[in-house]
Order: C-alpha cells, then sequence, then structure tokens
C-alpha cells in the first residue's frame, strides 16, 4: 500500500474538483482501486503504489493545466485521463498558438477548428509537412484518416496542390459486393464513406459539390488508381492495410513531381481472402530509410472516439499477443515432437 500528499498550492481547488466534486469524482471513477479524499489544498491518494502514482501523475496534469490558465472542461478531464490529451501538448499548443490559435490545422464547416487533439497526431501533421510520403498507422478511432484529410484540404485552401485525390482499396470485409443494389457507384461509395464523412466536415455542401463536379476532389477505389501520374495532389490511400504489395507499388509510382502523400492502415484489422497478404507490412519494411518518406505509429493512446474504444483495443491488442504466444509455444512443440 502507497499513500501520496497532493498539497494542490497556486490554484483555486474548486477549478480543479469542480462544482459539487463533479470533476473529482471523475478521477475517482477512473481510479476504482484507489482512495482518493480531498481537504481544502490538500489531496490524499491512497492504493496500490502503481495504481498511485498513476493517478498523481493525471491530478498533476490537471493542476498544470489549471494553472496555465486553460479552462478545464469535464471532457477536458476525460481527455486527460483517457491519455487523450497530455498537459506538454496542450502547452506546446499554448505556446505555438497564442491568442490567434495558430496551430489549427484548418477551418472546417461553421469555422469549426480543426487540430491535432494528441501527442500523435500532432507528431503526423509535422511528419507530413517535413516528407513527401507518410504512412500512418494505427487501430480504429485515432484519426488517422481525419487529420490526413484535414491536412489535405488545408493543402488545397492554401493553394499548395491543386486537386485532392482520397483512395481506399474496395475490399469485401464479410459482405459480397454482387448482392448490393445498385449499379457500381452504388456498390463502391459504402467503402467509402468514411472519406466523404470527413469532408463534409470540413467543407460547405455548395464547395464540396463543386469540387467533386469538378474533379478537384477525386473519390475513388484503389483499382481506378493504375495508369495514372497523380501531380500537383495531395493523396491519401487509406485503409492501406487491405492492399496487397503490387496495389501499394502500384500506388506508390502513380506519384508526381509535386504529389504529397498519406498511407494510413490498421494492421489488426485485415480484410484481404487467408491466401492474400496485406502489402503493407512490406512497404513499411522495404522503404524504412528512404529519404522523405516517414512513418507513425499511433496506439490506443490516442484514441478520440468513445472512452470505451480505447479499453477495446487494448483488450483485442492482449488477445492477439496471448494467441501468439499460444500459437509460437504450439509450433514449438509439435517441432520438438518431430524431432
Amino acid at each position: 500500500m502507497s499513500e501520496i500528499i497532493l498539497k494542490i498550492d497556486g490554484i483555486n481547488p474548486l477549478e480543479l474538483y469542480g462544482e459539487k466534486n463533479s470533476k473529482l469524482n471523475l478521477v475517482k471513477k477512473a481510479f476504482p482501486a484507489l482512495q482518493i479524499t480531498s481537504r481544502g489544498e490538500n489531496l490524499k491518494i491512497s492504493g496500490e503504489k502503481k495504481d498511485a502514482q498513476k493517478a498523481k501523475s493525471k491530478i498533476e496534469q490537471l493542476v498544470k493545466l489549471v494553472r496555465n490558465k486553460t479552462p478545464l472542461s469535464t471532457q477536458k478531464v476525460k481527455d486527460v485521463l483517457n491519455g487523450n490529451m497530455s498537459y506538454e501538448l496542450e502547452q506546446e499548443e499554448a505556446e505555438l498558438n497564442g491568442p490567434t490559435n495558430a496551430n489549427v490545422i484548418v477551418y472546417g464547416r461553421n469555422a469549426k477548428a480543426i487540430k491535432a487533439r494528441t501527442r500523435n497526431q500532432k507528431r503526423m501533421v509535422q511528419m507530413s509537412e517535413a516528407n513527401d510520403i507518410l504512412f500512418a498507422i494505427g487501430p480504429a478511432g485515432t484519426g488517422k484518416t481525419y487529420t490526413a484529410v484535414a491536412l489535405a484540404v488545408r493543402a488545397l485552401k492554401t493553394k499548395m496542390v491543386r486537386k485532392i485525390i482520397l483512395t481506399r482499396p474496395a475490399v469485401e470485409a464479410g459482405e459480397n459486393l454482387g448482392f448490393l443494389p445498385g449499379d457500381l457507384k452504388d456498390k463502391i461509395d459504402p467503402y467509402l464513406r468514411p472519406l466523404y464523412d470527413a469532408l463534409d466536415d470540413m467543407l460547405p455542401v455548395e464547395k464540396l459539390n463543386h469540387f467533386m463536379q469538378n474533379r478537384i476532389i477525386e473519390v475513388a477505389p484503389l483499382a481506378f488508381m493504375r495508369g495514372r501520374t497523380l501531380d500537383n495532389a495531395f493523396i491519401i490511400l487509406d485503409e492501406a492495410q487491405n492492399a496487397t504489395s503490387t496495389q501499394i507499388k502500384m500506388f506508390l509510382t502513380r506519384l508526381g513531381p509535386s504529389a504529397k502523400c498519406i498511407i494510413t492502415g490498421d494492421l489488426s484489422q485485415i480484410d484481404l481472402p487467408r491466401n492474400q497478404k496485406s502489402g503493407l507490412y512490406r512497404a513499411l519494411d522495404i522503404l524504412s530509410d528512404v529519404n522523405g518518406i516517414a512513418k507513425i505509429f499511433l496506439t490506443s493512446e490516442d484514441v478520440v472516439r468513445h472512452k470505451l474504444v480505447k479499453q477495446i483495443i487494448d483488450r483485442y491488442e492482449k488477445a492477439a499477443e496471448s494467441w501468439h504466444a499460444e500459437r509460437a509455444e504450439k509450433e514449438e512443440k509439435e517441432k520438438n515432437d518431430k524431432s
């Protein structure tokens, strides 16, 4: 057992604890095995040392946010507790943005400020700016596609590129395209819906329709890229884990001299048939030391969806590790039995 006394001085405890301890109760809920009690400027944390230290770290982040004059909303408390935002990132943004909020990636519909919400998303922005090709790899909900589309829209608005091309492999995940109603476009559009959704959030309907009709923004299956040269464009290949090695090579060799590209993928959700291997693994390996190509790995700590999504990802990762360990042990046993 461990007992930690935190002195909460230099701030108004009400800003940290919230009305009727509403914010402090969120901290207690996040650490149910601990006993957390407050008395004025003193906060006592009792319980297992590892959990107590983790709670101490989270509370210190919240205290620093208050000291930095950052409005501590209920959502911000949840973000800190869920690992979706760190004090350091908030401080960096405050230093970079100043009163004009200059670090926003792009302003979306209704002047909505779209910016990086986690440290790795911020690194993704910086690495995309410094490299012509970026691999952004991570589980669902980490903002890979959304951040990539925001960067593409910004490049178009600032006239860094003349067009945006968004593409995905049209790989079936349990359904059969042939049984879906409608023509080819109707069958393919559901696979591209996440890209449309991101665009809808960033551009007014009229402008988006204009861009789509005039092919300034293209959304198309990966197979449609074959034979083209893509130049003066910001290109995003989404769900790249469902592309074969041949398809990824085909895609990358389409790039013109003034093109910029982001490739996103989730290696834990491969929908290819059993007899096909994901080309994303091979691309990450053979292109790892090429100048101008970068890669970033996002984790469950970057999840910005429902708070349960992070826990779901963590559980599946642990289950996968256990399965691989059991499989390796079984193969080793079979090998020893044969010998």
